[in-house]
């Protein structure tokens, strides 16, 4: 009697190791990439509680970790990569109004691009704008050339409409003009609207020196209502699920006020309903008075600090940038010539950057050129003697023509690059403007080799899209968007490598390199189940690439295909005239 009951008394401990042993999710017959190194491919994986509990075979696997309560996904011999992390995007801005948008990234011809803005024209209610922001240019048309602005007015002839393009072009159709009451006296620094020989408007706005004609522009169009923004943000995040991303980085940005215009992240945040891990930058608004703000913001907010969530689904604050003053503003339109810095960039820069590193709070640079990354970095080497970095996270952003001898004081100043595809959209104007180059821009492959932490992002979705699989198309070929060989073919990357910058290597980034970005052990269970294997694809063809599964901390937040009974849903689109309701993002 006595043996019976140890016996029971063991059955009954051992199924309660197991039980909290168990895993959450087990993944099996997979081909999963670690990405702890190349070519290592693991069977299985099990989840639990958000963390990677273990990779093997199916069967060690399923008898370590599998109790009556493990989600088993029979992955059917398909691919499983670490999920994505964009480096450098602005998704917090974006999450405020995808719903008002009408988005042109990845429409095949212009002729269908107009016929989507004359239908949104058609359904959007009176006095509501027709937008089309950024995420496309004439190289991904059939036809090579942008809409001109009588296109544009006939196929919107009665409500206002805005379609930016790149960083340096807007066009204004005539009841847009009217709207806003522009005529022939109205000004904006940097920026020039174009008239008619009679003085008129035509519609198209340049930025010169600065975009502060078209982004002011752009704030004075419709902005979604409290519920609308929440909706918003919760349906572009889940358009990010579905190409496998599971973490980024917000860069700021210009008309994105802390902290009102976080507010909604943050609303989200505390309810437990993001879906992607967000970290944020602060970036001062006002000319003249950024070290105000900064002084503000370093006595009121500490970076690394995760608010009401886990790192798992919220927020961490990471620190300053994208811009950090205005006189510093190294703004890049390859229309124009490159931009000087005011002669006042020194003076301004060097109390702030001191501030930073005093208080120990990572900061990024937006930086293209590399005339200004040398004035840039002799602050820091200045800074630097006085008060140490000393292991301080900082980083320059874009660094498309930084020279050898500037990544080598990069490495000493222990910084990184988070670089963007945005080549990708504007090889062509830059061929034109500057000629084709004869080194890699940004010379990616020199900073690897130099050893610098280097990420990938879109820099989404005002120039380019937010499809991450485009950016990783760009890093394999060298090529545009409209297939220009932009890049000498000797400097294209590795699939390996192009997809180590998409995950681990932007992790860096947010200081969570040993937390996420590969499929191991005790990181982070943020894992993508892909549509087509990444691996043995022809470079042309990672394109098409997109998401059947995507696990944020261990939870499934995204499912499609065979898999759909597993996705959680989302609700419905609002408002009801919404151009993602009928359309969706990104058109594939």
């Amino acid at each position: 009697m006595f043996k019976i009951y140890l016996s029971t008394l063991f059955c009954f401990f051992s199924f309660s190791l197991m039980a909290q042993r168990g895993a959450d999710i087990i993944i099996i017959n997979a081909k999963i990439a670690t990405m702890v190194k190349a070519n290592e491919f693991r069977q299985s994986v099990a989840i639990k509680s958000g963390i990677i509990e273990a990779t093997g075979t199916n069967k060690e696997m399923l008898s370590g970790f599998k109790n009556i309560n493990t989600k088993v996904i029979d992955a059917k011999g398909q691919t499983v990569v670490p999920g994505l992390n964009d480096s450098h995007m602005h998704i917090i801005r974006e999450g405020l109004h995808f719903n008002s948008e009408l988005r042109w990234d990845g429409v095949k011809t212009l002729k269908r691009a107009m016929e989507m803005l004359s239908e949104q024209a058609k359904r959007t209610p009176p006095g509501v704008w027709i937008k089309v922001i950024g995420g496309w240019n004439e190289f991904q048309f059939e036809e090579k050339r942008q809409p001109t602005i009588d296109e544009i007015n006939q196929a919107v002839p009665d409500k206002p409409a805005l379609i930016t393009y790149l960083y340096g072009k807007a066009f204004l159709n005539k009841k847009g003009i009217e709207v806003l009451g522009y005529n022939k006296n109205t000004h904006y620094e940097g920026s020039l609207l174009e008239t008619d020989k009679a003085g008129n408007l035509t519609g198209l706005m340049f930025a010169k020196e600065t975009p502060k004609a078209i982004y002011t522009t752009l704030a004075l169009t419709t902005v979604l209502n409290h519920e609308e923004r929440l909706n918003s943000t919760l349906q572009f995040y889940r358009e990010l699920n579905s190409f496998g991303l599971t973490s980024a980085v917000d860069a700021a940005g210009g008309g994105q006020n802390y902290d009102a215009d976080y507010n909604i992240a943050t609303e989200l945040a505390k309810a437990g309903k993001l879906n992607l891990r967000t970290s944020y930058y602060l970036f001062a608004q006002k000319k003249g008075t950024e070290l105000q703000d900064y002084e503000k913001w370093v006595a009121e907010t500490y970076p690394n600090k995760n608010d009401h969530m886990l790192m798992a689904n919220g927020f961490s604050m990471e620190g300053a940038g994208e811009n950090i003053i205005a006189s510093a503003a190294d703004f890049e339109n390859f229309l124009e010539p490159r931009i000087v810095l005011s002669d006042s960039m020194e003076i301004d820069l060097e109390p702030i950057i001191r501030l930073l590193v005093k208080n120990r709070w990572p900061f990024r640079l937006h930086a293209t050129y590399g005339e200004s990354i040398e004035r840039m970095l002799s602050i820091f080497e200045k800074v630097d003697k006085e008060i140490p970095f000393n292991g301080l996270k900082w980083f320059f952003d874009h660094a498309e023509t930084i020279t050898e001898p500037q990544l080598m004081r990069v490495k000493k100043l222990g910084g990184g690059i988070a670089v963007q595809f945005r080549m990708y959209f504007q090889g062509e104007l830059y061929t034109k403007l500057n000629g084709k180059p004869n080194r890699q821009l940004p010379p990616i492959k020199q900073m690897l080799q130099s050893g610098i932490p280097v990420g990938m992002g879109t820099d989404a979705p005002r120039i380019s899209t937010y499809n991450p699989w485009m950016a990783i198309h760009w890093l394999l070929t060298g090529k545009t968007i409209g297939g220009m060989q932009f890049w000498p073919e000797d400097q294209i990357l590795d699939k390996y490598t192009a997809l180590k910058l998409y995950t681990s290597g932007s992790a860096w980034f947010s200081g969570e390199e040993k937390l996420k970005g590969t499929i191991a052990k005790g990181m982070y269970a943020d894992l993508v189940l892909l549509s087509d294997d990444y691996f043995k694809l022809q470079p042309d063809e990672v394109r098409k690439i997109s998401a059947k599964i995507t696990i944020v901390n261990g939870k499934i937040v995204y499912a499609k295909d065979e898999y759909k009974s597993l996705d959680p849903g989302i609700a419905p689109v609002i408002p009801e005239w919404s151009p993602v309701k009928y359309y969706g993002g990104y058109q594939h």
